[in-house]
């Protein structure tokens, strides 16, 4: 395989669920660690309920800038199936007490350490590392985690992923100045790939917008079929176009899995992101 000057995870990693006894000993936000996840939202399980729906219900992602447009459109919650493999992703998370610039914060603040990563979905994060992004502590959120690479081991269903999310400007996938304002709302957006092989998979974007009472948020999935592309340097041997190959066509049921992924890991988010956000500025 053709060596790619990029950053890579530890090899040495060993990954796991939950908490060895002790490792949140000290730290100031251990009383946040909740293995119970509440229950499915009743729209997210109609959406499944319902199967694939509808291609032309799908934005794409050159289209992703209409989640800033006002209301919703037809297609908010579940998936769909294309012919070349690739499988679209939606879902609407409510979020109360919660605002934009909390959820930039977040993105910046839990990519850095295992267990702050594993707060968000303590039943299927195993692993976060981070490389690249500014460590000027003056710069908003966003732009503390824009450019840099979290390198994460989760589990979507029962599929083990080693994947690589990097981190794009909210006008990569065409999103306005006005349409991003941190005080209204933000866009994290973001190309999926793997860890250990330079191979992209998919985009992704979590539009995030003010609401009466908090916050919801309009998740979108593009993986698989023509999304994916050896990264950026990397030339396309027999041995990546087999990885490649392999990604081409997740499936119903991993799209399925990535529905309910997205949706609960968002959910159990929103539950304890207002009052560790306050606790952090309060401790600045």
């Amino acid at each position: 395989m053709t060596e790619v000057r990029e950053p890579r995870p530890d090899p040495t990693r060993r990954p796991y669920l939950g908490m060895h006894p002790g490792e949140l000993d000290g730290k100031w936000y251990a009383k946040y660690w909740n293995p119970v996840m509440a229950p499915m939202p009743e729209h997210i399980k109609e959406a499944i309920d319902l199967g694939p729906q509808s291609p032309p219900l799908c934005l794409s992602p050159d289209d992703a800038a209409m989640l800033s447009d006002t209301g919703y459109g037809e297609f908010e919650n579940g998936y769909s199936l294309f012919s070349d493999g690739s499988v679209h992703i939606a879902t609407l998370t409510r979020m109360p007490r919660v605002s934009p610039a909390m959820v930039d914060w977040w993105f910046w603040w839990h990519v850095t350490e295992t267990q702050r990563y594993k707060l968000w979905y303590p039943r299927a994060h195993l692993y976060a590392e981070w490389s690249g992004g500014t460590v000027d502590q003056s710069a908003s959120y966003r732009d503390r985690y824009i450019g840099g690479t979290s390198f994460v081991d989760e589990y979507v269903g029962s599929s083990l992923g080693e994947l690589a999310i990097r981190f794009v400007p909210p006008d990569t996938l065409g999103f306005s100045d006005d349409s991003v304002d941190p005080d209204e709302a933000t866009a994290i957006c973001a190309r999926v790939g793997l860890s250990r092989v330079p191979v992209d998979w998919g985009h992704l974007v979590h539009y995030v917008r003010r609401v009466k009472g908090g916050a919801e948020m309009r998740s979108r999935f593009w993986m698989g079929g023509k999304y994916v592309a050896p990264r950026a340097g990397a030339s396309l041997t027999d041995e990546l176009e087999t990885v490649a190959e392999g990604l081409r066509h997740p499936g119903d049921g991993h799209a399925r899995a990535l529905v309910v992924h997205c949706s609960q890991e968002m959910n159990h988010l929103a539950a304890f992101l207002p009052d560790i956000f306050d606790e952090f500025q309060r401790s600045e």
